[in-house]
């Protein structure tokens, strides 16, 4: 027994750990050192030297016997050969839940669920209009619908239905493994049935036993104002219908807004560059251009004003979702003609003097701009 480890040790526990210690310490080495998760070499032994000191130090009467005895206790000399636990006392689940949560299986289920469809996801494009507006819209989809015939079942008819008798309607069975001294119980599809917890003994000769038919749908869905690309609307029960009945899945339907052509979008604001020629800056300028929303939006250029400053127009940007819209926000560029004519260019020159900053002022106003841009 010389070359047998502490239990204590083994566990990582001190001699006085309580038994809520224990199992905490027990469960931890044992979900790393299991063998389908740990392909070390030295892991089963590990393993199962973690259980066999657990074994022990878990039962009150063998715990006293080696803190007295040790490894020559009257217990202890016919090796380990395994152990009873409450699962439901040790890890507050069953074993299955205990073994489903580390090695990846399935929670235990009492009863089939009821299949359900596949979602279907289009893609849609829509005015840019609809963003201030809303309104309605349609797609085109083609849908698995359950069978007209055999109104979903896949059978001829009812009485060609039978209970699958491998896993008696549930859908799943359960599978038993040893695992050391634990058996692991995981849950399932039934091989026979599918999934389905039926069987078709006569198929409906125009879905094949399928319980559905492909066919395209027209679905009309409305959009709210506000909508932005991206934005997604899910209507429950538009997609697939799943094979032999069962609850059909969803349609997902994301939006996609058209482009403006001068607008761009910010949440619910609207961006805009307008170039501006430099008489209107310097003399200031009223002007008009369509809106989306139908009336005009009026754009005062007040006087003086310089290239790159913003205009901010309240309330005519896109709907926040609270009863309010956003604003337009425009800002000012100083337009310059690609090819002025000759004319133009002289009546500039004659101007030049009177509209650009004379040589002795250059630096004085270089630091004006500087302060007013810190300011």
């Amino acid at each position: 027994m010389a070359d047998k480890r502490d239990y204590y040790e083994v566990l990582g526990v001190s001699r006085d750990a309580t038994e809520k210690e224990l199992k905490k310490s027990f469960r931890s080495l044992a979900r790393k050192y299991h063998p389908d998760k740990n392909s070390s070499s030295d892991a089963e032994k590990k393993f199962k030297e973690i259980q066999e000191a657990f074994a022990v130090l878990s039962d009150s009467e063998k715990r006293a016997q080696y803190d007295r005895f040790g490894h020559s206790g009257p217990s202890m000399g016919g090796g380990f050969s395994g152990f009873d636990i409450r699962y439901e006392d040790l890890f507050g689940s069953g074993l299955e839940d205990l073994f489903s949560n580390f090695f990846g299986g399935g929670g235990r289920q009492t009863r089939s669920r009821q299949a359900r469809g596949k979602s279907i996801l289009v893609r849609k494009k829509i005015p840019f209009q609809m963003a201030f507006d809303g309104g309605s819209e349609e797609v085109s989809i083609d849908t698995f619908l359950s069978c007209d015939v055999c109104s979903g079942t896949g059978a001829k008819s009812r009485d060609e239905i039978q209970i699958c008798s491998t896993c008696r309607g549930q859908g799943h069975v359960t599978q038993t493994r040893q695992v050391g001294p634990f058996l692991q119980q995981t849950n399932v599809t039934c091989p026979d049935c599918k999934g389905r917890g039926k069987i078709i003994l006569n198929p409906c000769n125009i879905c094949n036993g399928d319980g559905r038919n492909k066919k395209k749908q027209t679905i009309r869905f409305n959009v709210p104002a506000g909508v932005d690309s991206g934005m997604r609307l899910r209507m429950r029960g538009k997609g697939h219908v799943p094979q032999q009945g069962g609850i059909a899945g969803d349609l997902e339907i994301e939006l996609i807004l058209e482009e403006h052509p001068w607008f761009e979008r910010d949440g619910s604001e609207l961006l805009m560059s307008l170039p501006v020629g430099f008489p209107d800056l310097l003399l200031g300028k009223k002007m008009e251009i369509p809106h989306p929303d139908g009336k005009p939006l009026v754009i005062k250029i007040p006087p003086n004003s310089l290239s790159g400053h913003t205009l901010n127009i309240s309330g005519r940007g896109l709907p926040n979702g609270r009863g309010r819209r956003g604003d337009v926000i425009i800002l000012l560029k100083l337009f310059i003609p690609k090819k002025p004519s000759k004319s133009v260019k002289s009546k500039i020159e004659s101007l030049r003097n009177d509209l650009t900053v004379p040589d002795n002022d250059l630096q004085s106003t270089i630091i004006d701009e500087a302060n007013d841009r810190r300011s």
